[in-house]
């Protein structure tokens, strides 16, 4: 047998290969669901937080950018160091970090531990999402990762979808210290778990990308992360996925506080609707997973299937929040709000699987992971800006900040619809 030649497969051993990736991508959803379940503890008890730690909306607002601080920069080194060191070892020490960062919370820190903590989290959660699905899609082909991409983004929204509620709970009942117990043994039964059947797949990688990207004509060092990000599609699906996740810090931070104080409901009935705007999203993003799915495997390019699918999703989504910010309060309220937060989300999915196709498998972590660097500087700048214009402007200043969220939803949308090409782009770098 050559080096070129590939060992056959037999049928035992494709099944099991199989059944293998559906294991890791269910472990993987359940990674993403501890991951949002981290993330959303501040904002599901923001109220008794704030009140016990005597801070103002504008301090709590900076405490959850500080989430944010190295979150980006994590992002992106992470997602390098996957394309050197087996991810799942990657993913098994960030899960210890997040459980070891939520403990001082848990045992009666106050605010400057409540600040060094985030920060902590957010340096050890900045790799997650590029890196599970890096793991994830190194399992399948290119015209099979629309669905293990699209479930593991459902895995953030049923972390929210279990937490708001069970969360909730938690904090009425034995206070919002106990939370922060809860999501860090969480943490601690996954990675124990993730140590026995944690893997990383091979599957089509050699057809997937020296087929598609030209990586083999390229030389020994491969296309450059460099002109990778230069293309359009890469700018594009960028802009196109920070609008959503500047939607995303302000659902996780400000969500319960906007439909508590801003649409007047009760506690109870906000973190339900908080499930059920996440919930929503889940659907969505199953249900784009099935349309492009389809599309491609019709011969539609991704062009289409994958970036004009989501940018005009962002476009109703934009509309979703102009109305809300808009309208009287009514019976409308609560479909605006589904329109404006629970499906904007799909671009998360479309972002990840149009940079896997763009990017050769050497390449993938590092592309992933720079992406997400850039599109989390939104929650960085989104939780401050928002807590600033609540002191300032009361509850109007929830409107002022949905307005400008369906302003970046609109321009994230067009992004998408006039810049994204992958069939393009990579044929380019393949010259």
């Amino acid at each position: 047998m050559t080096d070129t030649e590939v060992a056959p497969i037999t049928p035992d051993k494709t099944q099991d290969n199989r059944r293998r990736a559906w294991i890791v991508t269910a472990m993987l959803v359940a990674f993403m669901m501890v991951n949002f379940a981290d993330k959303a503890i501040l904002g599901l008890a923001a109220d008794p937080i704030m009140r016990d730690l005597g801070m103002s909306a504008t301090q709590f607002g900076v405490a959850n950018s500080a989430f944010f601080l190295l979150f980006s920069v994590f992002g992106a080194v992470g997602g390098v160091l996957a394309d050197r060191v087996p991810p799942r070892w990657v993913l098994l020490g960030m899960v210890l970090l997040w459980s070891v960062s939520q403990a001082p919370m848990a045992l009666g820190a106050g605010v400057a531990m409540l600040f060094a903590s985030r920060i902590l989290l957010g340096a050890a959660e900045g790799p997650a999402f590029p890196i599970a699905q890096q793991t994830a899609l190194s399992w399948f082909p290119d015209h099979r990762r629309n669905l293990p991409s699209a479930l593991i983004t459902v895995g953030t929204t049923l972390g929210i979808v279990i937490a708001a509620p069970a969360l909730t709970w938690v904090v009425r009942e034995h206070g919002w210290r106990s939370a922060f117990a809860v999501v860090a043994v969480a943490g601690v039964l996954w990675a124990a778990v993730w140590a026995l059947v944690g893997r990383e797949g091979h599957h089509a990688v050699a057809s997937d990308d020296a087929a598609t990207t030209g990586t083999a004509a390229q030389g020994p060092g491969g296309i450059s992360y460099r002109r990778i990000l230069a293309t359009r599609s890469w700018l594009g699906v960028t802009a196109a996925y920070a609008s959503t996740y500047w939607m995303i810090a302000l659902a996780l931070v400000w969500m319960p506080s906007y439909l508590h104080d801003g649409l007047g409901f009760s506690a109870t009935t906000a973190a339900n609707l908080v499930a059920v705007v996440w919930a929503v999203n889940a659907v969505a993003l199953l249900s784009q997973a099935g349309l492009t799915g389809w599309l491609l495997r019709r011969g539609v390019s991704s062009r289409w299937a994958r970036a004009r699918v989501g940018g005009i999703t962002l476009i109703v989504a934009a509309a979703g929040c102009l109305a809300l910010a808009g309208g009287e309060r009514g019976p409308l309220t609560v479909l605006f709000l589904i329109l404006g937060f629970g499906i904007c989300g799909v671009m998360a999915s479309i972002a990840v699987t149009t940079v896997a196709e763009l990017a050769p498998a050497e390449r993938r972590g590092g592309a992933l992971g720079l992406m997400n660097a850039v599109v989390t500087v939104a929650g960085l700048v989104g939780p401050t800006l928002i807590g600033h214009l609540v002191d300032t402007q009361g509850p109007a200043g929830y409107d002022t900040a949905i307005v400008l969220s369906g302003a970046l939803l609109l321009l994230g949308g067009l992004a998408a619809v006039t810049l994204v090409d992958p069939d393009r782009d990579r044929r380019r770098l393949a010259q």
